[in-house]
């Protein structure tokens, strides 16, 4: 029997949402303060993915300046109708007000549309539900009408939406409350209809050690619906937190052309105790249906890591090389920005083969966007490194590789001068944890090379720093088992997960400076 491994999507990829358009599976996640935004993926066997680009693509749809950490983007949901693919989604800003919108595309590799903004739609995590007599229903969550009985208690509803004025259409209906008041923080609905019903699957439970995956149903788009007697369908808040899957929810629902059934939903893989620094990851998971009800992973009920894989053909698809060369027309599509790129700052024409970043005033703890190209840390132990020239003019001016779950918490591992730079003063190579907002140097050592290699390797939460000026060198330890928890959520806070990249800053002053990156190396130890 075939067999895959879970997560599916590893690292940051949190509340997947997914569609079948004939023989193909498209996949979408959250993006929060990271552009582009909207990972989008395809897939012939629901196992393995590729990545086509991102829905949001473009300054013109996705605005993210001076988003603070774990803003922005939350909970796409992807459809399909008549040609014409459907992405929605909520936008939250800093004042954590919501605001959801559409983009449209009649190819998911291409370009999408700009966003359409939805009046009077209250709350996060929309979706949109297409019925069989023509209408489109737009379901999300919302403080309820009647007002809020216990903490973080929400409500589901839905309404008629016109897709073709951008406008929501008649009355507002509550349509369920989730399963119990314990079940608090309802959201994530997606509405289906299978057979003679209509069923609405929610998250409840916060997207914590409690988040679980409810549903129910009715005869009646509008209702009413019934919960289902052996809800929350799947979670694993009763199998303890030293399980090493833990916080699943957000699941989304698919028919495979066979006539199969599969869930999608997130989770966290621990590391080191309940630490989750890879953030929340897309797992996968069969599904029966009895009395017309979801079974997930029948006989089990839970997530497993080894899975028997989908009555799919396997088709694998050619994966991002280990070592990126800087030497193609674009970036390749695992970089990303720390919000929306401000200024010309990053080329791979000026120099070809490398990647030149220039020198912003910008830090890493600034609610800004930074020099900084970076990718998701997509496994508990791992291998990254990178080779920079790079010749400071002046002491505010650094460059070299950054570990980074937000402003206020990370790695830096950075060359830098003294007063008069490397002409005038032996610089420093210095790697600094920042830790709830105060800076630490774990490490410097004098460095006045234009060439330096730089590498970082972890084992569960040991995370061991090297450097050497060239590949005839052999790596000089810098600092051994540095605690990686403070790339956790759990240390940090936030939604996001750990990424791993390119930094170059000038610290507040002016600079026509700039750093060359030759290559960079990213491997998985697991």
């Amino acid at each position: 029997m075939k067999t895959f491994r879970n997560p599916i999507l590893p690292g940051f990829y949190p509340d997947p949402s997914a569609i079948r358009v004939g023989e193909d599976y498209y996949l979408v996640t959250s993006s929060f303060e990271f552009f582009p935004g909207v990972p989008i993926f395809h897939s012939k066997d629901l196992v393995h993915w590729r990545q086509l680009g991102h829905v949001l693509d473009r300054p013109s749809q996705l605005n993210l300046d001076q988003n603070t950490p774990s803003r922005g983007i939350w909970a796409p949901t992807i459809r399909y109708r008549e040609g014409v693919f459907y992405m929605i989604t909520t936008f939250v800003d800093n004042d954590k007000d919501c605001h959801n919108f559409y983009v449209t595309a009649a190819d998911p590799a291409g370009e999408w549309s700009d966003p359409v903004w939805l009046e009077d739609a209250p709350g996060i995590d929309p979706s949109l539900f297409f019925d069989d007599d023509g209408k489109v229903y737009y379901t999300g969550n919302r403080v309820p009408p009647e007002g809020q009985d216990y903490a973080k208690h929400m409500d589901i509803w839905l309404q008629e939406i016109d897709l073709k004025s951008g406008k929501l259409i008649g009355e507002k209906l509550s349509i369920w409350q989730g399963a119990l008041k314990v079940g608090h923080a309802q959201e994530g609905p997606h509405v289906y209809k299978i057979g003679d019903w209509y069923y609405v699957l929610i998250a409840e439970g916060g997207t914590g050690h409690t988040h679980a995956i409810t549903i129910a149903r009715s005869k009646q788009i509008t209702g009413p619906y019934e919960g289902n007697k052996a809800n929350p369908i799947l979670t694993h808040r009763h199998l303890g937190r030293e399980f090493p899957i833990v916080n699943v929810g957000h699941g989304e629902l698919i028919e495979t052309q066979h006539g199969d059934w599969w869930m999608f939903c997130l989770a966290s893989r621990t590391s080191g105790g309940y630490y989750r620094n890879l953030g929340r990851e897309t797992f996968l998971t069969p599904v029966k249906w009895e009395n017309e009800w979801p079974i997930v992973n029948p006989g089990k009920g839970m997530l497993e890591f080894e899975t028997p894989a989908p009555d799919l053909p396997e088709t694998i698809w050619p994966q991002p090389s280990v070592r990126d060369e800087f030497d193609q027309s674009d970036l390749s599509l695992v970089w990303n920005f720390l919000r929306t790129p401000q200024g010309d700052f990053w080329s791979l024409k000026d120099a070809p083969g490398n990647l030149r970043l220039r020198l912003k005033p910008e830090k890493l703890s600034d609610l800004a966007n930074p020099a900084l190209i970076a990718r998701r840390q997509q496994h508990l132990s791992f291998r990254a490194a990178a080779d920079m020239t790079f010749e400071p003019a002046a002491a505010d001016e650094t460059a070299g590789l950054v570990l980074f779950q937000n402003a206020d918490n990370h790695f830096r591992f950075e060359v830098a001068s003294g007063e008069k730079g490397f002409a005038g003063e032996t610089g420093t190579l210095t790697l600094t944890v920042r830790l709830h907002g105060e800076d630490e140097v774990l490490a410097s050592v004098p460095w006045s090379k234009t060439h330096t290699q730089f590498k970082v390797e972890a084992r569960g939460q040991d995370y061991s720093f090297f450097y050497r000026e060239n590949e005839q060198q052999t790596w000089t330890p810098l600092h051994a088992n540095a605690d990686g928890r403070v790339l956790s959520t759990d240390t940090a806070g936030g939604f996001t997960g750990a990424y791993i990249g390119l930094y170059a800053s000038s610290n507040g002053a002016d600079s026509s400076n700039h750093a060359d990156f030759d290559w960079f190396s990213y491997e998985g130890l697991e």
